[in-house]
């Protein structure tokens, strides 16, 4: 009999022990009044403001509601916090993001992060289906994130088939706005495109943050500012049925430009005598031939360089921000403003003997002088085979060699850069359908101090792939060549607050051109 009665009182210390496996989440009185859930779904169908106790819906930019204490009990948060903190977390960083993430929680049993899982796919995601009006699934999406330092999520609308309505809790210690890691809001243009920032939604412990996903919902999360604090957070999505997006703006094509006619003692004013030795271009184009990039090494003159990094400076060029913040934020010179030297050199880049010079460098035809390769006389033979075949008459073959004569004029476009702490460049959507074979040009000036955990690097990736092919440091008076196929794309990383030091305060510059054959 003893032998049973131990038996049975095991069973039942399993039992409790298993229903111990997920603690129950207690959520806000704001989620179980009947009353206030009507009120706020009123308000979300009418796209107006409502707030009530810890509860706050907005509607601009974007709808979006804001939840505080949204865990009624204070130990059930530690206790989450406590799990959270010892999960194995992941670096995670691109041209987008850079935190640090753990695995997916869709599976995991530890007792408090199961319990909120449970009560977030569940009693709430209810709650929030009546408040829009649409039937959300059970898919349950949820990771947990740590921001520290230097830790940013850039301009995004967190648009993926199914995503319906993004979540973020706060778990942080006592947070300012001069912390950094808000959840910052854009407004958008008539192209649905982010325009600026017009709220910024500071974290705060136990504080829930929804938004719905759309074609506007363009969010970023700061970079964090603070050397001592961790931006814990966890955030995923409600899935249901997709908003209606209309067609993605495609952006117009940057205008191209053929080589100006300059000879080539433009060349013997600017270039280090060293690249214009035929034979050093020989080995040059060799090396290049051999990995498709070269980085050429106090490529002007040293008092032309000093010249031009000086004149950068002064106060008379007028910089002018690029965006939009989803595929870029930097600034770009005025070329009506530049000094009369920074103007020199900018033509020099464009100048018909440059355009011969890298053709020396790198056996690319970018001047009617640049020998052929034996593949290209074959492929010129057999076009003019072709055209003899179907063209009929002298007009027409006279209209159609004017027509491939401009198709194969080498063309050039580029830009004076600043580079400060904030700037970047994002791969989007629509950019790999319009990739080229092309040649980049970056030559830096200013960044002597500059260290590559700054960021401000530009990274060569594979279209649809994390590995990155390429990083290019700025380097001063280094001229940095590198040739891309169509499956090749190019993004400048964040440049962060390590930038702000006082030896680097005052970021860098560059010219960047892009060579078409």
């Amino acid at each position: 009999m003893s032998s049973k009665r131990a038996q049975n009182e095991s069973g039942a210390t399993e039992k409790k022990r298993k229903k111990k496996s997920c603690e129950e989440a207690a959520l806000s009185s704001c989620v179980e009044e009947k009353e206030l859930q009507g009120a706020v779904k009123e308000a979300w169908r009418s796209r107006s403001h409502y707030s009530h106790g810890d509860l706050e819906l907005d509607c601009h930019p974007f709808p979006h509601c804001i939840i505080k204490n949204f865990l009624s009990s204070e130990t059930f948060i530690e206790n989450l916090q406590r799990e959270l903190l010892g999960l194995n977390f992941h670096e995670k960083s691109n041209d987008l993001y850079k935190f640090k993430q753990s695995d997916d929680l869709k599976k995991r049993t530890e007792p408090h992060i199961a319990g909120l899982r449970t009560a977030l796919f569940g009693r709430f995601r209810s709650w929030l289906g009546d408040v829009l009006g649409v039937e959300l699934e059970p898919t349950v999406d949820i990771s947990c994130a740590r921001y520290e330092y230097t830790d940013v999520l850039l301009c995004h609308d967190d648009e993926l088939e199914g995503r319906r309505v993004a979540f973020i809790l706060y778990l942080v210690p006592p947070w300012q706005s001069s912390d950094g890691g808000a959840l910052d809001l854009y407004t958008t243009d008539s192209n649905f495109q982010p325009q600026s920032i017009v709220k910024s939604l500071v974290p705060s412990w136990n504080t829930l943050v929804l938004f719905e996903v759309s074609p506007v919902s363009f969010h970023q999360v700061s970079e964090v500012l603070s050397q001592d604090k961790c931006r814990l957070s966890l955030s995923g999505w409600f899935h249901g049925p997709s908003l209606e997006r209309p067609p993605r703006h495609i952006e117009p094509s940057v205008p191209r430009s053929p080589h100006l006619p300059r000879d080539e003692t433009v060349l013997l004013e600017w270039v280090n005598p060293v690249y214009l030795d035929i034979s050093y271009q020989e080995q040059i184009q060799e090396e290049f031939e051999e990995s498709s990039e070269i980085q050429l090494k106090d490529f002007l003159k040293e008092e032309k360089f000093m010249e031009v990094s000086e004149a950068l400076q002064l106060t008379q060029i007028q910089w002018m921000k690029r965006g939009p913040a989803n595929k870029r934020n930097y600034e770009v010179a005025s070329l009506e403003t530049l000094p009369q030297c920074v103007t020199a050199c900018w033509e020099l880049l464009r100048s018909e003997s440059f355009f011969l010079l890298l053709s020396n460098f790198t056996g690319l035809r970018l001047h009617y002088l640049c020998p052929a390769d034996e593949d290209d006389d074959e492929d010129k033979e057999k076009q003019e085979e072709d055209e003899e075949a179907t063209v009929s008459s002298n007009e027409s073959s006279a209209a159609n060699a004017t027509k491939q004569k401009e198709l194969s004029t080498p063309v050039c476009c580029g830009e004076v850069r600043r580079w400060s702490h904030g700037g970047y460049t994002l791969l989007y959507d629509g950019e790999a359908a319009r990739a080229e074979y092309a040649l980049d040009l970056v030559l830096p000036f200013g960044c002597t101090d500059w260290q590559s955990e700054f960021g401000g690097y530009t990274c060569y990736v594979a279209n649809e792939e994390d590995e990155e092919l390429l990083t290019v440091y700025p380097e001063d008076n280094s001229l940095a060549l590198v040739y891309r196929d169509k499956e090749t794309l190019k993004f400048v990383k964040h440049v962060n607050d390590k930038s702000s030091s006082e030896s680097a305060g005052r970021g860098f510059y560059d010219f960047s051109y892009v060579y078409y054959e």
